[in-house]
């Protein structure tokens, strides 16, 4: 009887172990998944930079591919090779209600005017002016490509929002306005210092794959 016993704790050991190793592998490989694209992501982005007299500095990466209660929007350095900021910020509720977080995991995107969506692909981060946002602050967006290109006349901007907060919050997502990509008034103004002396435009590049 002792030695069934005995049997029977190390086949339970046995498996949880290959359990754990198996939690350990998956949750490594969604991390190399994460850490590749990011890096895919910014080579382009260094290259986009240089073709086209953009602010060789720093890029800044959204990757709504990511839950929403998680810093998803990272400042990338390119002399540093490495990500120097990542903060929350919201995305288009579309139908749903206005500050909301019911797409916290799958927002949908588009071009269209009054679709209160955020549109995918590359920006330069242009002038800087006055918001009735948060800390009174907004960078114009100019949409680089066919999936954004209604951004400055639907008035998409880089603004702060007080509903945004300065940490994650997941499982919980960030709250959700009508497209614009916008930080906690805090982690805004730590961007703004980077962003403000600037004498090229800044590449934001937002995917979602």
């Amino acid at each position: 009887m002792k030695n069934l016993i005995n049997q029977i704790i190390i086949g339970i050991i046995g498996i949880l172990c290959l359990v754990m190793i198996y939690g350990f592998y998956t949750l490594s490989n969604v991390n190399l998944t994460y850490e590749d694209k990011t890096l895919s992501k910014t080579i382009e982005a260094e290259n986009y930079c240089k073709e086209n007299n953009f602010n060789e500095d720093f890029c800044i990466l959204i990757d709504m591919s990511i839950h929403s209660g998680k810093n998803r929007f990272r400042v990338y350095d390119f002399n540093q090779n490495k990500i120097i900021e990542s903060f929350q910020v919201s995305h288009g509720c579309g139908d749903n209600p206005h500050s909301s977080d019911h797409s916290k995991t799958d927002p949908k995107f588009s071009n269209t005017e009054d679709s209160h969506l955020s549109s995918l692909g590359k920006y330069a981060i242009g002038d800087r002016g006055w918001s009735s946002w948060g800390v009174n602050i907004n960078y114009k967006l100019h949409g680089l490509e066919e999936s954004n290109s209604n951004a400055y006349d639907r008035y998409i901007v880089l603004h702060s929002w007080s509903q945004i907060t300065d940490f994650e919050m997941y499982p919980y997502g960030t709250s959700e306005g009508w497209g614009c990509p916008a930080l906690s008034n805090n982690n805004f103004m730590t961007l703004d210092e980077l962003l403000k002396n600037q004498t090229k435009p800044t590449l934001m590049w937002i995917y979602n794959k």
